[in-house]
């Protein structure tokens, strides 16, 4: 371990300072005699998944609190029905993502069998969660008031 913590030279000319790179290998990695191949992909993919749902939650209590705007400013609001239909659908949507990756969270990528299946499920989210985006979108673009912030501009 000669050189350990000086900058070296690595593999196309480039210093590198292999203090910092020992301190970003998980314990028993390649630089400690270990193997990449110890990393447990479960739990990468559970942890992943965990966070995906933290985001959703997180967009369903937003389009919750927004929907209570709409509903409080009543049926003189110019997009009332739109904008009601769209955050229902976005929340229906949203409902369907959040027991898709409940699912996918609690099953093990480890298991042969399960490959196939996780993998169409989470081709299954991915458009869910995209059709949640655009649908959001198109609420926010409707959401926008006239606040007479930006005079120029005209909604």
């Amino acid at each position: 371990m000669q050189g350990l913590g000086k900058a070296d030279r690595g593999e196309q000319g480039r210093d590198m300072d292999l203090t910092s790179l020992r301190s970003t290998m998980p314990v028993g990695g390649p630089l400690q005699g270990g193997s990449a191949a110890s990393l447990n992909m479960n739990l990468y993919a559970t942890k992943k998944t965990a966070a995906e749902g933290m985001l959703d939650i997180a967009l369903f209590l937003a389009n919750i609190t927004h929907m209570k705007t709409v509903i409080e400013q009543g049926a003189g609001y110019r997009y009332y029905a739109a904008v009601l239909t769209l955050i229902s659908f976005s929340l229906a949507l949203q409902i369907v993502a959040g027991v898709l990756i409940i699912i996918i969270a609690r099953r093990d990528i480890n298991v042969e069998a399960n490959q196939k299946r996780l993998d169409s499920l989470n081709n299954i989210t991915t458009v869910i969660i995209f059709l949640i985006s655009v649908t959001n979108f198109f609420i926010s673009v409707m959401g926008m008031e006239r606040t007479g912030l930006f005079p120029r501009m005209h909604f």
